[in-house]
């Protein structure tokens, strides 16, 4: 469990995001298209999970852009922008918004991910959602780069996040 809060009331999530080092969780998520996507669909890429509670809010829509700006010019880089949103909202925002370099996943079928990956929030207004974090995989899946924001309002350290893979 992981405490962080919401515009200062403390909040819980069910665990720890995965270890620097290790392997990430395999995970089925909905694409935009309603198809599922699996780890094994970006195999020999580097990652960027960029995990957030719902487009619906100005924090994790920037974080989207931001993310679909500057890490999708990386070489051999997905960047998965996950969140519980339904896939119709994932493809509204994106196409409303041009954002063509990022991967829309939903949980909406797969309330796993939020336990494997320790991002499901367990307390407060937003339980049942994902808390905003950020995982960095090599290309072989191994865990390079972690931040649990520590402030569901703030957002995470893009240049921190980035770093790693430049």
């Amino acid at each position: 469990m992981t405490t962080i809060t919401l515009k200062g009331n403390a909040i819980e999530t069910i665990g720890e995001l995965p270890t620097i080092g290790g392997k990430v969780p395999d995970f089925t998520l909905a694409a935009t298209d309603l198809s599922d996507r699996s780890l094994a669909d970006f195999t020999g890429k580097r990652i960027i999970f960029n995990i957030f509670p719902s487009l619906d809010t100005p924090v994790c829509a920037a974080s989207v852009r931001k993310f679909n700006s500057e890490a999708s010019a990386l070489d051999n880089t997905a960047v998965l922008c996950i969140s519980a949103d339904l896939p119709f909202a994932h493809n509204r925002f994106c196409e409303a918004e041009g954002l063509d370099k990022v991967t829309a996943l939903s949980t909406f079928r797969s309330p796993r991910f939020g336990e494997d990956y320790g991002v499901k929030i367990t307390t407060g207004p937003l339980a049942g959602l994902l808390s905003r974090a950020v995982v960095v995989t090599d290309a072989e899946g191994v865990v390079k780069y972690t931040e649990q924001v520590p402030e569901i309002a703030q957002d995470p350290d893009f240049d921190a996040a980035l770093a790693v893979l430049k």
